[in-house]
């Protein structure tokens, strides 16, 4: 949980000025739209997780504006400098900023939810990512979250892999497609150049499951697709993003940009993860400072590609269990797929069970917001995560299809932790299942 104050360390002034200038920047118009427009009506507390859960006030989307306008105020406007109190300005000391750890990291997953239901639409998580990018600034990143990054940026991937071990799990799942598909020639290619594919994956694959892998290089083979992983930088995933420590999310970007261009690769495919997808996508180029020069799109819309042009073909009628579909917030409510999601399950499977609520307005599965690698709040996490427990056990369904690898390993411990009883899928897995060789 929360560290306690009284093993706090005195904030370096060299690094506390820092962060005070990310609110200071008079170029970002949308910082101070938002920070200003917030009303504290409360209408967003219901749409937390955490709020919902704990009833507690300090868990309404509203208070965790408020903790980063309230520095804002103390050091960037008139009545902030000289009455404080009157516009409840704080200071960026110790205290505040613990207090700032514990709601910015520990009790958000900036799923959007809040954004979603605002009534005047103030982006509550781009307030929360600010608020985060001070931390880091700071040095105050949880251990756990930070460790995660420096994996990636240290080794290529978020978990650390060494390249015997990954290179050893793709030559294993590669005999298993040949035995699958019954063909010896199927292949699982490393690193090979001018292909129209570069597929990328969440490390949680090699390392957990690699199962997910295979099934996609069963899509793979079925639609005759040139394709290749690397043995480099194969991470769909970037932390940095969570961390708020942009230099290290745009470390991470940039490798997997110039890894692509090594292997002139035509199109940049990201693999089932919500995160690494608006990363990449949507933030990837605002790192970078420049449009990638390769075509990029999600795993999930390749494989409508291929249902459209009918380079694969599906039979349903192989995936007849009751299925439900848990929406990631990041490619669903802030990436858009919905519509693409619904089309590519509908071809695979024919019984499917929607929750309630669900799309655009799905509760988190509680794992995101670089949740799922902070270890200090395992038991906030797992206990929110009831919510999306009590919508699995209502749909009635057997199955949990999920396009998001952190989706499935957070569901994997609620399945555990609720005692559900349920298979947690991918799309790729569903798809492959469903396939007509």
């Amino acid at each position: 949980m929360a560290r306690t104050l009284d093993v706090m360390k005195p904030i370096d002034p060299v690094k506390r000025e820092k962060a005070l200038a990310l609110l200071a920047d008079t170029s970002d118009s949308k910082l101070r739209t938002h920070l200003n427009s917030c009303v504290r009506c409360g209408l967003c507390a219901t749409s937390c997780m955490y709020y919902d859960t704990f009833h507690e006030a300090k868990y309404i989307p509203a208070v965790k504006v408020d903790i980063v306008a309230s520095i804002y105020k103390r050091f960037n406007t008139f009545l902030g400098k000289h009455a404080p109190k009157l516009v409840n300005a704080r200071p960026l000391n110790e205290e505040t900023a613990e207090e700032m750890v514990d709601l910015l990291f520990g009790s958000c997953t900036m799923c959007g939810r809040c954004v979603a239901h605002c009534s005047i639409g103030v982006d509550i998580s781009y307030l929360v990512h600010k608020g985060r990018e001070m931390l880091a600034e700071m040095g105050m990143v949880p251990a756990s979250l930070q460790s995660t990054v420096d994996a990636a940026v240290q080794t290529g991937n978020n978990m650390a892999i060494p390249v015997e071990e990954y290179t050893d799990t793709i030559e294993w799942m590669e005999e298993e497609l040949q035995d699958e598909v019954e063909d010896e020639n199927a292949r699982i290619p490393l690193d090979e150049q001018d292909c129209n594919i570069f597929y990328t994956l969440n490390p949680r694959e090699p390392k957990f499951f690699p199962l997910s892998i295979k099934a996609m290089a069963k899509i793979f083979y079925a639609a005759q697709e040139s394709w290749t992983l690397s043995t480099k930088y194969y991470d769909v995933t970037n932390y940095g993003y969570f961390n708020g420590n942009t230099a290290e999310a745009t470390l991470i970007a940039r490798n997997l940009h110039d890894e692509v261009l090594r292997l002139k690769g035509k199109r940049l495919i990201l693999g089932e993860c919500g995160h690494g997808s608006y990363a990449n996508r949507w933030e990837g180029p605002n790192y970078l400072g420049h449009s990638y020069e390769f075509d990029m799109i999600t795993a999930v819309e390749l494989m409508k590609e291929y249902i459209d042009s009918g380079r694969i073909r599906l039979d349903k009628s192989l995936n007849s269990e009751p299925v439900t579909i848990h929406d990631p917030c990041n490619l669903i409510r802030n990436g858009g797929m919905f519509n693409t999601l619904r089309y590519v399950l509908h071809a695979s499977c024919s019984n499917i069970i929607e929750m309630n609520p669900y799309g655009n307005d799905n509760h988190c599965c509680g794992g995101g917001g670089g949740q799922l690698a902070m270890s200090e709040y395992n038991e906030r996490r797992l206990g929110i995560g009831k919510i999306k427990a009590d919508q699995i056990r209502k749909s009635g369904a057997t199955i949990v299809i999920t396009p998001c690898h952190n989706c499935v390993d957070q569901l994997l411990q609620l399945n555990h932790t609720y005692k559900l009883g349920v298979k947690i899928m991918t799309v790729a897995e569903i798809v492959a299942n469903a396939l007509i060789l």
